[in-house]
């Protein structure tokens, strides 16, 4: 008997054995059951995602001969004739190959007779988006006033190249991307079923490298399972995809957030003895980035891949939010411009120095999350000098100098020398008092999301070594009457953005601009340019 590939042996043959589309299917088995069925349905999405899968069982549940239901037998010769495609009163056509009009007319010829053997006619155009436009016409019609015994159902992967009239009088269901997560699951419930061993992190590049589809990952399984001679192992899943060993991105991440731009070259210079694919090499330092960038703001990320929540966790404390967001731009467009360079090993290198070369003007004050004026910026001409920050480790011993006297809270939380997630986190806190050995802290409520118990446990180290003391934390959410550090820039930035203004107005130039040629001012033109004075 020959071989049967993955993808057909496995393909879902009811609405249960399908996975992942719960939205499509409730609302086809409701209508199934209830008997309130439309004549025309379309299905989208990208390729592998089940369209014509759900379009085959749905003529299943339409023709089974124990009657329509959500649930057809199966068994009965129906069932069986549309599971090997030999059922007459199904009717598939790729549009792709017949896009003419005579096609089309020649297809719904028959559509006014009943079916043959089941009891509808059902008609799947596959890649619908394909016919031309007096296809389109043709079918139209059809569409507008179709015989009770018809049903069309219609598949593509571009929707918006369908005319407005067709779509109108189709019931239209968008089949979601499979996520990686659900798609490792699912390889690995196949697996089992074939005695096929596998290890959790090959099942896990499979499935990131199928991007959505599950046809695609039953495809690279089978691929996967010749390659390595029977055991799916991560290693030689690896060779095969390209990809690079998780241990060489997480070492990038590592050396792009310690600035080790010689440690970046090096790393490179072994990671192309794998003869590495390097647009999936930055696709993974931007899946890295991504899931810091979320971790640093709410605290948690829920990776679908093999990255550990440790990871991301140690990672987020090493880099500065401004960093992340930067790396992860530059990681982007870098692979955008990959094929521009002379080679992608050069066009990698130049990609993860220029993250190192290029640093966020307001890196160091953490930026202005929880609500701080996006134009908190100061101007080398505009008579304002930017605070300059002294920063010093959290790790100095504490000196007799560190005592507590109600401190300025703006100046402690640099002298503290928090980074990233902490900063940001500290910088939208107003001191409240302290209490004995425990310090209060109000958080503004529009930062609430920042407030984690790991980083309130970290600003406590921070303090008690600043201070050479034991002390603890205690945040509260809510308005405070001081304001905090976010703020209190924000404050001092709109005073500049105003005495700005004003010397602007007062301005002799300015004055005989307006006299001479009748000038107005546009003061809310007016932005501080970040830069300090000479």
């Amino acid at each position: 008997m020959s071989y049967l590939v993955l993808a057909r042996k496995w393909r879902p043959k009811d609405f249960s054995d399908t996975v992942g589309q719960e939205h499509v299917l409730k609302a086809l088995m409701n209508a199934l059951e209830s008997g309130r069925l439309h004549h025309a349905y379309l299905f989208t999405g990208t390729r592998g995602v089940g369209k014509t899968t759900i379009a085959r069982i749905l003529a299943k549940a339409l023709n089974c001969e124990k009657g329509v239901s959500a649930t057809p037998c199966g068994t009965c010769s129906a069932c069986r004739e549309i599971d090997e495609g030999r059922f007459v009163d199904l009717i598939e056509v790729d549009a792709a190959s017949k896009t003419k009009v005579d096609d089309t007319r020649d297809l719904l010829d028959n559509v006014q007779y009943a079916a043959a053997r089941g009891r509808y006619k059902v008609y799947l155009i596959d890649e619908v988006h394909m016919l031309s436009k007096s296809s389109f016409n043709a079918l139209l019609k059809t569409l507008e006033e179709p015989p009770e015994h018809v049903k069309f159902l219609l598949a593509t992967t571009d929707p918006q190249k369908l005319p407005a009239t067709v779509l109108s009088r189709c019931l239209q269901f968008n089949l979601k991307r499979m996520t990686p997560r659900l798609m490792a699951d699912r390889l690995a419930h196949i697996c089992g079923e074939e005695k096929v061993e596998f290890d959790v992190a090959a099942l896990a590049l499979l499935a990131r490298a199928a991007d959505g589809s599950m046809r695609d990952a039953l495809s690279l399984l089978d691929q996967a399972i010749a390659y390595c001679g029977g055991k799916v192992d991560a290693a030689s899943t690896a060779i095969m995809l390209g990809t690079i060993d998780r241990d060489h991105v997480t070492r990038l991440m590592r050396l792009l957030a310690s600035g080790d731009a010689k440690g970046i070259i090096a790393a490179i210079r072994e990671i192309d003895e794998q003869f590495p694919d390097y647009a999936r090499l930055l696709d993974d330092i931007a899946r890295d980035l991504q899931r810091v960038a979320v971790y640093q703001i709410v605290g948690t990320s829920d990776a679908e891949d093999e990255l550990s929540e440790n990871e991301i966790s140690e990672l987020a404390e090493l880099m500065p939010v401004a960093d992340v967001q930067l790396f992860y731009q530059v990681a982007i467009m870098g692979k955008r411009d990959l094929h521009l360079s002379p080679d992608p090993r050069s066009g990698t290198e130049m990609t993860l120095l220029r993250m190192l070369a290029f640093k966020p003007a307001t890196a160091e004050m953490g930026g202005s999350a929880g609500g701080g004026s996006s134009k908190e910026q100061v101007s080398r001409k505009s008579g304002a000098a930017a605070p300059k920050l002294v920063k010093t480790q959290a790790s100095e011993p504490a000196s007799p100098k560190n005592s507590w006297s109600n401190p300025d809270w703006s100046q402690l939380v640099t002298d503290l020398g928090l980074t990233g997630a902490l900063r940001l986190l500290a910088s939208n806190c107003a001191l409240l008092r302290r209490e004995g050995s425990t310090v209060f802290l109000g958080l503004d409520p529009r930062s609430e999301s920042m407030l984690t118990k790991q980083r309130k446990d970290a600003i406590a180290v921070s303090l008690s070594e600043h201070f050479g003391e034991k002390l603890a934390v205690d945040i509260s959410v809510g308005a405070a009457q001081e304001e905090t550090p976010v703020q209190q820039e924000s404050r001092m930035a709109d005073e500049r953005l105003e005495a700005a203004r004003l010397s602007l107005e007062a301005d002799p130039n300015v004055q005989t601009l307006k006299n001479m040629f009748g000038a107005e001012l546009k003061t809310e033109s007016i932005e501080l340019i970040s830069g300090e004075q000479e």
